[in-house]
């Protein structure tokens, strides 16, 4: 791991934007991505795979440790390769997201994944997504950012997400979904999510993407962690 490589921490429940800002962000300075929340929701889908119970700690440590993953780079998203097929989608369903949240849960499974996370702090930078970049993976990253957004803001873009891909969804299903989800993730012993101590929290509710992109990219061009752009 480069300590020369600075790195920005995106944090926070899901659906407030932390994946579309972060590769926006990366994708305007030329840094590198880690979406750490896909490699829990791999994971997640290789036990189901591979019929492993969600509750099998020890197992589901092994599958972390084995994950043949491959990312691939696109101009608008990144493929994602799990064995070999693909699985883009699939990993962004809200089953494939539940399985994530428990699996996230288990100490030995976070620590399986850590040094995976840590291999990709490289050289000009790295945007790290997910939802203990801050506090637990980089403690030391210069600028971290916890994004957040109302419950039902989060529900209600994930309909339209939905919606846009032909899946038609209820909104207080997704709502309901969306709290539980939020309170297995603040409440757990290990790495629950919150914002680090000197995280600089950011509202999303009322923002566009791009006023966010602005915003993250002033702050790290202020701080001297990139050129101006």
């Amino acid at each position: 791991m480069s300590s020369a490589a600075p790195v920005l921490t995106i944090d926070g429940p899901g659906g407030a934007g932390k994946g579309t800002i972060s590769r926006l962000v990366a994708e305007r300075l030329g840094w590198h991505l880690l979406d750490s929340g896909a490699l829990y929701r791999l994971t997640a889908l290789a036990a189901v795979k591979h019929e492993v119970p969600l509750d099998d700690e020890a197992r589901l440590a092994e599958v972390a440790r084995g994950l043949d993953v491959v990312f691939v780079a696109e101009p608008e998203s990144t493929r994602v390769l799990l064995e070999g097929e693909e699985a883009t989608s699939t990993i962004r369903t809200e089953q494939v997201g539940d399985a994530a949240s428990r699996v996230a849960a288990l100490p030995a499974v976070r620590q399986a994944l850590l040094q995976r996370q840590h291999d990709f702090r490289q050289a000009p930078g790295l945007v790290a997504d997910g939802r203990d970049m801050g506090t637990v993976v980089f403690t030391e990253a210069p600028l971290k950012i916890f994004l957040t957004a109302s419950a039902s803001e989060r529900a209600h873009r994930r309909q339209r997400q939905l919606q846009e891909a032909g899946v038609d969804a209820s909104l207080s299903s997704l709502l309901k979904e969306i709290q539980a989800r939020d309170a297995r993730d603040m409440q757990r012993s290990v790495a629950p999510l919150k914002p680090a101590d000197d995280a600089i929290t950011l509202d999303t509710t009322r923002l566009t993407i791009p006023e966010v992109v602005d915003r993250l990219t002033e702050l790290l061009t202020e701080r001297g962690l990139a050129p101006d752009t």
